[in-house]
């Protein structure tokens, strides 16, 4: 299964436009087609950025895939620490997909981060599910 760690803009982003490919993403971990790696220091930015009051979201709502997540999701305690990234907190999501070795880290922001980490691609949403679409095809085909 294609392990991801989902930068916490691809989870704001899934809240604020539940059409979007950022919640496809959201929803194909949640739904245990792909298989989410979380850190507790990742969880915990989740948890404080998605409950801002300026982003408008239903705490009960926020809460509800919140728990979600940390049901679903593949917990790791990082043990090596990174400074790749000139933005200090990106750099959690940098040791979480180390420690877990992931397939993918997804980011809105890919300007953040290396094009690679170790055994990780960075990539952005529409990335990974073209990405994704393109693997079926080539196994259909087969």
């Amino acid at each position: 299964m294609i392990t991801v760690v989902l930068d916490t803009n691809i989870v704001v982003s899934a809240f604020l436009n539940e059409d979007g490919l950022e919640a496809a993403v959201l929803d194909l971990a949640l739904n245990r087609r792909l298989s989410l790696i979380l850190s507790e220091p990742i969880l915990d930015e989740y948890t404080r950025v998605l409950h801002r009051r300026k982003l408008g979201l239903d705490p009960k709502k926020i809460n509800h895939a919140l728990t979600q997540i940390r049901h679903i999701a593949r917990m790791v305690k990082p043990t090596k620490a990174v400074s790749a990234s000139k933005d200090d907190p990106d750099n959690r999501f940098l040791e979480c997909a180390e420690a877990s070795s992931a397939d993918f880290l997804v980011t809105g922001n890919t300007r953040h981060f290396p094009k690679e980490w170790k055994t990780t691609s960075v990539v952005t949403a529409r990335q990974l599910i073209e990405g994704i679409v393109l693997n079926l095809r080539r196994e259909k085909d087969m």
